[in-house]
């Protein structure tokens, strides 16, 4: 636990804390003030990482220092945290997706309330991270050579990538404004990698801040969505995963599903030892999926492969189930929640989308105060 926070995750609020409650003015819409949002705690922290000591010995006389015996802290993972006057039992962690940092869970591009402030109105805690080599988690021990972003990650491409509509023109009914400051503050949420993407430096860092919190919920979006799984199967204190449009799946070896074709290329599932992805049959699962999916294959790559991911997602659910595990997939348009982009806990009707995780939440006991 973070000193100092078990007494406000787990038990009620004393005096002592009570005289040193912080109240912060939110609004509801981005517009209009809302009632204050009383937290009795909020901070942050750095967890997980490595250190690299260079070889030789540093002076400290030198005027013109060298590497030399120096060290570099980095790969670590940055965590900020609110609490609620009377907290759930189990905190919410929510984890960005690629190119992205915890600015995804914060206020919306167009200036409303994210899933971070809406689930602490809720009487959630509320971890948000940056993942190492991100944001605010941007330093790295890692001293490998730098590459240029790929053209993949170009604000053009990514429009059409995630979904808000085929470059210039939005898709019908899209939830995201049409607004162009509100598509110019979009574009400046995504973030450069300072290093290579490594999956085992990402976990690492998650797997610790679970070791540090103890038990929670974990919301994955996008990338982090196969590091969610992976995390689990490293920790105990995973109570419950939603992952918003995962980007991968993990299989027993053995029952690896055939890859799906696309023309973005073939979607695959990730073979794991059967004991790893028993511990996925161990808590509750959703998968969210948006709007705009093509069913039938599509010449446009950068939509194809979410067909592809959307049907083995539907493959990871029977096998979790298979397996004696809870998981479930909701395709938003099949509940008649249509427009949604690649970032529905961000669109326009992401307040809808918050009350679909608060009824999963509550179906499966998740939410106990």
């Amino acid at each position: 636990m973070v000193p100092g926070l078990m007494w406000c995750v787990w038990g009620g609020v004393g005096a002592a804390a009570a005289m040193s409650l912080t109240l912060i003015t939110a609004s509801a819409d981005g517009q209009n003030p809302a009632s204050p949002l009383v937290v009795a705690r909020q901070g942050s922290f750095l967890v997980g990482g490595t250190v690299v000591t260079n070889p030789g010995t540093f002076d400290p006389r030198d005027p013109n220092p060298t590497p030399s015996g120096q060290t570099v802290h980095g790969d670590h993972a940055y965590v900020q945290y609110q609490i609620p006057v009377s907290p759930r039992r189990l905190p919410l962690v929510m984890w960005h997706g690629g190119a992205q940092f915890s600015k995804t869970w914060e206020t919306t591009p167009d200036g409303r309330d994210g899933f971070q402030n809406i689930f602490l109105r809720r009487d959630f805690s509320i971890y948000i991270l940056d993942q190492p080599r991100s944001g605010r988690a941007s330093r790295t021990a890692h001293l490998a050579a730098r590459q240029p972003p790929q053209g993949r990650f170009g604000e053009q491409a990514i429009f059409t990538q995630f979904r808000l509509g085929m470059w210039p023109d939005f898709f019908p009914g899209v939830q995201f404004s049409h607004d162009p400051a509100v598509l110019d503050q979009w574009w400046r949420q995504q973030v450069p990698n300072t290093d290579e993407l490594d999956q085992k430096v990402f976990v690492d860092a998650t797997v610790a801040l679970f070791e540090k919190i103890g038990p929670a919920i974990l919301l994955t979006h996008s990338a982090s969505g196969v590091m969610g799984w992976v995390t689990a199967t490293r920790t105990d204190n995973v109570k419950g995963i939603v992952a918003y449009e995962p980007g991968g799946f993990l299989f027993p070896e053995g029952e690896v599903p055939p890859t799906v074709p696309t023309s973005a290329g073939e979607t695959i599932g990730t073979p794991v030892a059967g004991s790893a992805f028993q511990k996925l049959t161990r808590f509750p699962i959703q998968i969210v999926y948006g709007d705009n999916i093509p069913a039938q294959p599509s010449p446009i790559p950068a939509l194809d492969g979410w067909r592809g991911r959307l049907e083995m997602a539907r493959r990871f659910v029977a096998a979790v189930n298979a397996h004696g595990g809870d998981a479930e997939l909701l395709h938003l348009p099949a509940r008649g929640v249509y427009g949604n982009t690649h970032f529905p806990f961000s669109d326009l009707n992401n307040v809808r989308i918050a009350d679909l995780l608060t009824e999963f939440l509550h179906k499966k006991k998740l939410d106990v105060p």
